[in-house]
């Protein structure tokens, strides 16, 4: 019986094996990570409030609020409970949709996140298309106009306008918007959410930043390609340009570009807040800042929870996207 299954074990070739496919492993490790940096986030949203020394709804309501008033909206948000039943409270809250009561305005925090998300969306998804759409074209011309190491004033100068942009912070680079093109030349609205003219000035100053560095990584990666065998053949073949450089070398240029997108919206989500309080957009940024200023807790509990969720479902996304581009990615680290 022994010498039979020691046979079969020998005559099953590897190949014949069940081999168990990586990818449901990769999905389940992205899941669990998922679940426990938004279990993290949610508590530390959580301990914002106890980590303030004094009490908050004094903090909230003033100091010229009556005693019954703050005994009153302390028992409404469960602050006269032990601090473990108030995080069961929380959680439980949470997640039945429940984000609670502003303490400035006494509307429903849900409601009030759920008519400025859009606005801050809109504008971090089209500063984002923005910088995709021209730091692509533009680090490949360079990386075109610069191979083999030709025109060297024109790559110093790129370098330099490069690295110097993608340095300024999003607050100084809206400043100086509103100071060119809104107070010394009042091309554009300074302030508001009304007409395609309004995005403008809030749109560069959360893209002009990201192009800089986008456009030099894509430069970098095409100099890579343009050099390898196959940019050679092609060539040799003495096909037109245009397809050596946008059939051949641009898919291959963009791996990184793509990798880095995910981390570029991201950034450009968590960029709203300076730039939509500079510009007075109507988004998420302004109410944070608001929020803080007011000691309102409950919202600001719940805008903290909604920009680092954001944060963390686009980098869920897009691991989950590569993995589906380069399956070798899938395999488990060891």
């Amino acid at each position: 019986m022994a010498q039979q299954t020691a046979s079969t074990a020998v005559e099953q070739s590897p190949s014949e094996r069940p081999q168990r496919s990586p990818w449901l492993g990769f999905l389940l490790r992205r899941t669990v990570r998922l679940v426990v940096s938004l279990f993290a986030l949610i508590t530390f949203a959580f301990l914002i409030i106890h980590l303030v020394p004094g009490d908050p709804v004094r903090k909230a309501l003033g100091l010229n609020a009556s005693p019954e008033l703050v005994s009153s909206i302390r028992a409404e948000l469960g602050f006269d409970l032990p601090l473990w039943q108030q995080y069961l409270k929380y959680l439980g809250d949470l997640f039945s949709g429940n984000l609670g009561v502003s303490l400035a305005s006494r509307l429903p925090v849900g409601e009030t996140i759920g008519n400025l998300l859009p606005n801050t969306l809109l504008l971090a998804v089209i500063a984002f298309v923005v910088v995709m759409v021209i730091a692509v074209p533009l680090g490949m011309l360079m990386a075109v106009l610069t191979q083999n190491g030709r025109r060297r004033g024109v790559e110093l100068s790129f370098t330099t306008v490069s690295i110097v942009v993608s340095a300024i912070p999003e607050f100084l680079l809206a400043v100086g918007l509103v100071y060119l093109f809104a107070v010394t030349n009042p091309w554009f609205p300074i302030a508001g959410m009304d007409g395609p003219a309004s995005f403008v000035l809030p749109v560069a100053a959360l893209a002009l930043g990201p192009i800089a560095a986008m456009s030099r990584i894509v430069r970098v990666e095409a100099l890579a390609v343009l050099g390898l065998d196959f940019i050679r053949t092609a060539r040799a073949k003495r096909l037109p340009a245009w397809r050596i450089y946008l059939r051949h070398a641009l898919p291959n240029a963009l791996t990184a570009t793509l990798t880095l997108s995910g981390l570029l919206l991201s950034g450009l989500v968590a960029g709203t807040v300076l730039v939509e309080t500079i510009f007075a957009w109507p988004g998420l940024g302004p109410s944070l800042v608001s929020s803080i200023l007011d000691n309102d807790y409950p919202l600001v509990q719940a805008i903290v929870l909604v920009y680092g969720g954001l944060v963390l479902l686009i980098n869920f996304v897009v691991d989950i996207l590569l993995g589906l581009a380069d399956p070798r990615s899938t395999i488990k680290e060891t």
